[in-house]
Formats: C-alpha cells, structure tokens, sequence
C-alpha cells in the first residue's frame, strides 16, 4: 500500500488476528475455517487413541511415560478442539502439532503421524491465508453478489 491509501472497513484486521472482518451482509468464512480447525483437532485425537494401543502392544512397544505424554497431548487436541474460536486456540494447535512431531522419540510411528497432520496443518494455514487474501481482494463468493433474480421467487400460486 501506498502513503495515501487507507483501509477500507472490509479491510481492517481483527484485533489480534491480522485477519480481514467478513463485510456486513456477508457468511463469515472464518466459522467454517474454525471448524475444519476443529475437526481436525478431533480426528488427530481419535488417530492417536486408537494407535496408541497397537504401538504398545506390536509396535516395539512404548515406555510408560511414552504413552503417557502421547495420551495427554491427544486430550489436550481434544481439549484444544473447543477454543478455536479463541484468539489463542490457533496457537495452541500448532504447539500440539509440533509437541507430537516430537514424540518421534518415544516412538517413531507416532512421530510419522504428528509429521503427516503436521502437513495437514500446514495447507489449512495455507487455506486461512488465501481466504484472507481474498476477502481483502473482495473476491469471496458471498461478496461478489448474485446474478439477477437470485434467489428465485416462489411460485406458490
């Protein structure tokens, strides 16, 4: 941007988010990225519970802390699945993803797992940027208005 230019309303950032507001009259899209965030959250919670139990029987096994750390980092994506909303929630997310990129150490396939939602993780951040790029380009869906006659009338003769 230039000197001279300013913010239109559409534009300005949330507070604390550097995010563009959805415009008035507009769904907002940050919703849906919220849960898809959370939903993920919930998916690598149930992944990580159920694949625990096989590590520590035919996997080499797992030491009891092991499986500990592993069972509470996977509550605390559960956990985590509620406060998206949150300015924080995005935050937390991401330290878990990387707490169980970690875990590699206590076995390997876990750390394959945390890698492979890791890079889950990595194109939703992608999406989050491109919706935002978007909103400020006002090139959403909903702001691109709809055709004539939209949505069309009943007919309730």
């Amino acid at each position: 941007m230039s000197g001279g230019e300013t913010l239109t309303d559409e534009q300005k950032p949330e507070p604390g988010h550097g995010l563009p507001e959805a415009p008035p009259g507009v769904r907002d899209p940050w919703k849906g990225l919220r849960g898809i965030m959370a939903g993920t959250l919930v998916l690598e919670f149930i992944t990580f519970m159920l694949a625990l139990p096989v590590v520590w029987r035919f996997g080499g096994g797992v030491s009891s802390a092991g499986f500990v750390i592993v069972a509470v980092l996977s509550v605390l994506m559960l956990a985590a699945a509620f406060v998206q909303r949150r300015p924080w929630g995005l935050a937390v997310a991401l330290a878990l993803q990387g707490a169980m990129v970690l875990c590699f150490f206590v076995h390997p396939s876990v750390g394959i797992m945390g890698a492979i939602f890791a890079a889950i993780w990595g194109y939703i951040l992608y999406l989050r940027n491109d919706v935002a790029r978007r909103m400020r380009e006002g090139q959403l869906y909903d702001q691109l208005g709809h055709p004539p006659g939209y949505p069309p009338e009943d007919k309730a003769d």
